[in-house]
């Protein structure tokens, strides 16, 4: 029993660890927004916007795989450390609230407005901007052909990046029929 309590305060530690490196992505994302915006209006390169879609992906992918981890940890406590620490202290699968916060989080009835809210703020850090700036040069700028070229790839992209922020965000998926799964 000892080994998965500790175990347990290994794992917390982690994810408390990952929680606030994804976090911390964010002000990252933010801050490298504004340092190309400002190299780009002082130097007056138009295409310099095309580092945006660089930072927009690094910085939304590590977010997105730190927060993957995060939800990963959380799973693991829930649906296996629990049932074999359980098992290990006796309590014959009695509701012992053994690590109640892990269970009772995701059950709480706002949780799934906060995760369509928290998928439209990933997609307004790390995507949009990324779009914004290859818009910004297709339109305002005279592109060569190497930075149209080098511009729909960051488009592919950073679309690549939105899909999987979607497809991780944990929503219930539609059926067939538009009914939720």
């Amino acid at each position: 029993m000892t080994l998965h309590a500790a175990e347990y305060d290994r794992l917390k530690a982690e994810q408390i660890s990952r929680i606030g490196f994804r976090d911390n992505l964010l002000y990252a994302q933010l801050t490298s927004i504004a340092a190309v915006a400002a190299v780009t209006a002082s130097a007056g390169r138009l295409y310099l916007l095309l580092v945006l879609p660089i930072t927009g992906v690094v910085l939304g992918w590590t977010h997105l795989c730190a927060d993957h981890m995060v939800t990963m940890i959380g799973r693991y406590i829930r649906e296996d450390l629990t049932p074999r620490l359980t098992a290990a202290a006796d309590l014959d699968g009695a509701d012992t609230g053994l690590f109640g916060w892990e269970h009772d989080h995701s059950r709480d009835t706002r949780r799934r407005s906060r995760k369509w809210f928290q998928l439209a703020v990933n997609l307004l850090a790390f995507y949009l901007p990324s779009l914004t700036g290859l818009i910004v040069v297709w339109i305002a700028g005279q592109p060569s052909p190497l930075v149209i070229v080098a511009s729909l790839a960051e488009l592919v992209i950073i679309t690549v990046l939105a899909v999987q922020m979607c497809v991780y965000a944990g929503l219930p998926r539609l059926r067939k029929g538009g009914t939720r799964a």
